[in-house]
């Protein structure tokens, strides 16, 4: 039995022989939830599960290895896109979001935050992707304050006093990943302060708006001035872009998804003008969006990416990257997929929080032949669908209090290339759904 292996038999072991204890507690603990940033717009961000995630320095080494690698890549996609007009035409952009994409962003990398959203295999270090998040990449509150909420979880707390266990910053490594990229920017851009004026930007009544106040608080407590704004109330005037008080902005940490940005084009001008014109540092840049759209996954497939990617990379797309391509007439046939219910997966080639994802699995072959047919050249993309490693867990909260199996996803933060921590969620089921299905737990690296 390995060390992982131990942990998870000390938390059943705990859950079983002090079950009322635990149960109680958990019931104390939704009520709990209820005043934490974890409750937002009348509804629980996020649903605790009885064990948390522990991942060993095997895991947290292979995690590097998977960030860094990826990243890499990333960036080589990105610069073929930039650089080769024949390439952009397999990604299928507007031309207004093209236009953007190719704009200067004024520093030199392309991918300053990340979140790759992988299936990992505990035992043997395997894994294969579900999507990569760029653009909007989020949930670092959500793992700050299960880490907190588990000060009342009496199981967890018993594993605590038995193994050493630390949770993975997320909020100041990343003020300090976009502070030392802004002073790339200001070898451009001389002109700039040496401390920047800060706006982290999204719509508002879209974003996860408790989290944007926790990174505002970091980037104050390292002595920049940080506001949350929504992204269409700036201002552009004479060169300088404002915020709605009318001071300038010298920074923008962009939250606002490129889908919700090119959705509202038209009142959003102020930041895109001040962006063009080389005005202000956006962080991350629209160059972002080249990794973020699902067609990377089927670009990543073809030929002419497979001839910028070295041998190792291209094994490493080959082992990883499920199959990937168009759900229409450009890709694969529509009865292909819908005689193989259980090898396929439907996702929209530009969302998030698992809108619209579908599978065969768990559906008739006639409920199964309606989404397609719904689906079929309507902008979606065709996966083989990536099988899932599945751990036992304990729903107190919103289950029955047994223990089942649940499916894991691990979201690999990348802050600049370099792995910075994890984001676990799980599910009953064969698609972990955002506000449906998942389940969350906060993730710990044991150090002894």
């Amino acid at each position: 039995m390995n060390l992982r292996e131990r942990i998870y038999a000390d938390y059943i072991r705990e859950l079983k022989e002090h079950y009322e204890e635990n149960q109680a507690a958990a019931e104390a603990m939704k009520e709990e939830l209820q005043h934490t940033p974890l409750f937002s717009r009348g509804r629980l961000i996020d649903k605790p599960l009885a064990m948390q995630k522990v991942y060993t320095r095997e895991d947290d080494r292979r995690f590097r290895e998977i960030v860094e690698m990826t990243h890499r890549i990333c960036c080589k996609v990105i610069d073929r896109y930039v650089a080769d007009p024949e390439y952009r035409k397999g990604f299928g952009f507007s031309e207004k979001l093209e236009e953007l994409i190719l704009a200067d962003p004024g520093y030199p990398d392309e991918l300053p935050m990340a979140r790759f959203d992988i299936f990992y295999h505990e035992d043997t270090g395997d894994f294969k992707f579900c999507e990569i998040n760029t653009d909007g990449t989020s949930a670092m509150n959500e793992d700050f304050h299960l880490d907190k909420l588990n000060l009342r979880n009496p199981a967890h707390q018993a594993i605590c006093r038995k193994y050493r266990l630390r949770s993975y910053e997320l909020f100041d490594s990343w003020v300090e990943t976009f502070l030392e990229l802004y002073t790339h920017y200001r070898k451009k851009h001389p002109e700039m302060p040496l401390v920047p004026t800060v706006a982290i930007v999204d719509f508002l009544d879209k974003g996860n708006v408790p989290e944007f106040y926790e990174f505002a608080a970091r980037f104050r407590q390292k002595g920049i001035y940080a506001q949350v704004i929504d992204i269409r109330l700036l201002r552009y005037e004479d060169g300088r872009l404002l915020a709605p008080e009318g001071y300038e902005i010298h920074g923008i940490y962009r939250r606002a998804v490129t889908a919700d940005v090119m959705e509202a084009y038209d009142s959003v001008t102020a930041l895109l003008d001040a962006y063009r014109e080389g005005n202000v540092f956006l962080c991350g840049s629209f160059r972002t969006q080249v990794a973020h759209a699902k067609t990377f996954f089927s670009m990543l497939h073809r030929e002419e990416t497979r001839a910028i990617l070295t041998a190792e990379e291209n094994r490493f797309v080959r082992e990883h990257v499920p199959y990937t391509c168009d759900f229409g007439e450009e890709g694969i046939k529509l009865e292909e997929v819908i005689r193989n219910k259980d090898k396929y997966i439907l996702k929209p080639n530009d969302s998030y929080g698992s809108d619209s994802v579908a599978d065969g699995r768990g559906r008739s072959p006639e409920e199964w032949r309606e989404v397609c047919e719904a689906y079929y050249n309507k902008g979606f993309i065709c996966q083989e669908y990536a099988e899932q490693y599945a751990t036992p867990n304990v729903d107190f909260m919103f289950g029955d209090g047994r223990t089942w199996d649940y499916i894991n996803m691990n979201g690999l933060y990348s802050y600049n290339g370099s792995f910075a921590g994890v984001f676990t969620r799980q599910a009953r089921g064969t698609i972990i759904a955002s506000h449906g299905s998942e389940r969350n737990v906060a993730s710990y690296l044991v150090t002894e």
